[in-house]
Order: structure tokens, then C-alpha cells, then sequence
């Protein structure tokens, strides 16, 4: 079989209304899926408890992100990445509304030290 190249940067024929999730591929013990957001942010007082860690990278637009314990959100522009550990409870404030932005993330179960 040969290998189909894609781009992660294509813009959506329509774009979606709501925070759209493409897997990519899975691995034993990863999942690798593009979101594309347009405005979308995390539902007040929500916040994402997840059971397996989290790499994330923007690739276009822009993003604030915060963790517990922070009072303020952290700005993301394109090239900022960020590994979120299990349980480490975060949430989405805002995406920007005027375009799309697009991110990688890579699910995985984290190597046991020791």
C-alpha cells in the first residue's frame, strides 16, 4: 500500500460550528488526532481530568490554555507545545474566533519510572 501524504493546515470546505476531532492514526499505546477549533473554549467551571497524558502542539491561530491553580489563562501562538501529564486538570479558555486554529495532539500512557 502506498502512503497518503495529507496537510494538517488544509482549511475545512465549511467550517465547522463545532470543535472538530480527526483521528490520524493509533498506535498500542497513543492515539494521534488533529482538532481544528474555531472559537470553541472549554464549558465554564469544566475542566478536563484526563486518564492518559497529553502532548499538544498549535500549529495555526492562536489559543489560551489554563491549568489548576492558575488565575489566568496562557496564551498559545503557531510552534507552542505543551506535554499535560494524566490528571493534570486543564481547560481551554479561549480559540481564536476569526479563523481556524488547528492543533496536533498526541494521547499516550506515559513510561513508569523506576
Amino acid at each position: 500500500m502506498i502512503p497518503e501524504i495529507t496537510n494538517l493546515l488544509t482549511p475545512q470546505a465549511t467550517p465547522p460550528t463545532e470543535e472538530l476531532f480527526e483521528h490520524l492514526f493509533r498506535g498500542q499505546s497513543c492515539r494521534v488526532e488533529r482538532i481544528v477549533s474555531t472559537g470553541q473554549s472549554t464549558r465554564e467551571g469544566q475542566w478536563y481530568d484526563q486518564e492518559h497524558a497529553e502532548w499538544v502542539v498549535l500549529l495555526s491561530g492562536s489559543a489560551v490554555l489554563r491549568f489548576e491553580g492558575e488565575t489566568e489563562g496562557r496564551t498559545l501562538i503557531p510552534g507552542d507545545a505543551v506535554n499535560i501529564p494524566a490528571h493534570c486538570l486543564h481547560r481551554v479558555e479561549a480559540t481564536a474566533a476569526d479563523g481556524e486554529s488547528v492543533w496536533l495532539a498526541i494521547h499516550y500512557e506515559p513510561v513508569e519510572n523506576g
